[in-house]
């Protein structure tokens, strides 16, 4: 289960924006749409998950229509706040989004058109596990206006998967792939790499199973050993061993090779696509810091400067919506400093980089010893950009701490 929730101010019952926070229309919005039920939870996952024996009062049947009160909500917050804009992007996550009906899924969808409206290019992920995808879950979700497919492969190597505790079978995910791909939909699968016993030719079997899928997407996320979970106890227990830095930095090379020559490009460090087209628009509004409202137990939000958090269990977030009341837990605005921190903290794991102009004096001077160091691109530099070489992203806490020393 997912850690404590952030310390912040209490937030208001009716959910309203405090003074001075107002909407820009010029920002681009997001929403994003938390589904927090899952069959099974995975040993290293901390997500903010919840198992049909966890519930404890919330019901997956009824959660659809809790979470459109949040919706209805949004919209009258927002409009107080200065207005409304479509949304550019919306995000299905979780949890496992298609463990609920594809309908359930398509009527939340519907509710954010009917309450913002969505944007004509708008960009539409699902994420799904591929135990759970079908060509009628696909063509349904298609239908109501999905765009986009996230793909929990994880590993293509059964002895993997069992270390992350995925009940899923290697050949589900082709099944799930070419689902999507007939529904029109366009396809990212996601991979995570460092398990326990995972070879380095374990993990090049994996890249070869994805990129043989032919998606237009690829993410590749190093296995992270979060406090509380199965597997965090199995590492103190001496039941298995905790990732090594070395084999993941290895893995994480062979991975970049791998998908460069098979055509894709990074844009982000733990993610690659084939062409700009197929880049994860709603996370790269997070890298940015636009406009998002994350609807759900736990989601977060953050409008004009002001971040906000809700309550975690369902069974809390179903009492207050009906109430009537928000179910934000706390809420913060950050000051200056932890702005300028979290912008470089951010737009440094992209491609496009970092503008020196962003720095402060310290900071720049810190660039030339980064580009001698090998760990920042020197033409992007010049060209006033702090931009990662292959080196700087798998040594990017270093350049972080290098510029907000």
């Amino acid at each position: 289960m997912a850690g404590p929730l952030p310390v912040g101010d209490p937030a208001p019952a009716d959910g309203r924006l405090p003074e001075g926070i107002r909407v820009d229309p010029q920002t681009d919005f997001g929403v994003y749409l938390h589904v927090p039920f899952c069959r099974v939870r995975c040993g290293y996952c901390d997500f903010n998950t919840y198992t049909s024996g966890e519930l404890r009062g919330a019901r997956q049947d009824e959660y659809a229509d809790t979470l459109l009160r949040e919706v209805a909500l949004s919209r009258d917050v927002l409009l107080e706040a200065g207005g409304l804009r479509p949304a550019r992007t919306v995000f299905f996550g979780g949890g496992t989004p298609t463990l609920l009906p594809a309908g359930d899924l398509a009527r939340m969808l519907d509710g954010v058109r009917d309450a913002f409206g969505i944007a004509e290019d708008a960009e539409v992920t699902v994420e799904a596990n591929p135990d759970t995808v079908t060509p009628d879950v696909a063509r349904e979700l298609a239908d109501a206006g999905v765009t986009r497919m996230s793909v929990g492969m994880q590993s293509a190597v059964p002895h993997v998967l069992a270390a992350l505790d995925r009940t899923h079978t290697p050949s589900n995910v082709r099944t799930a792939v070419d689902a999507a791909r007939e529904a029109g939909l366009d396809v990212s699968v996601d991979l995570i790499y460092g398990a326990p016993g995972e070879s380095l030719a374990d993990w090049e079997a994996s890249l070869d199973a994805a990129l043989a899928l032919e998606s237009d997407h690829l993410s590749a996320y190093a296995l992270i050993i979060e406090d509380g979970t199965k597997l965090a106890r199995q590492i103190r227990r001496g039941e298995v061993p905790a990732p090594d830095d070395d084999l993941q930095a290895d893995m994480y090379e062979l991975a970049d090779a791998r998908l460069a020559a098979a055509g894709f490009e990074w844009y982000e460090i733990s993610n690659w696509s084939r062409g700009e087209e197929h880049r994860s628009r709603h996370n790269l509004a997070y890298w940015r810091g636009t406009d998002w409202w994350g609807f759900g137990p736990g989601a977060h939000s953050h409008v004009g400067g002001l971040r906000w958090w809700n309550v975690k269990h369902p069974a809390a977030y179903a009492q207050r919506l009906a109430l009537g009341e928000s179910p934000a837990a706390g809420r913060e605005t950050p000051d200056a400093d932890a702005r300028a921190l979290e912008r470089v903290l951010l737009e440094s794991r992209i491609r496009e980089g970092l503008p020196i102009a962003a720095l402060g004096d310290d900071a720049r001077r810190a660039v030339a010893g980064l580009v001698a160091d090998g760990l920042v691109d020197g033409a992007a530099a010049v060209r006033g950009r702090v931009v990662l070489t292959l080196q700087g992203r798998l040594l990017a806490d270093a350049v972080v701490r290098a510029l907000t020393a």
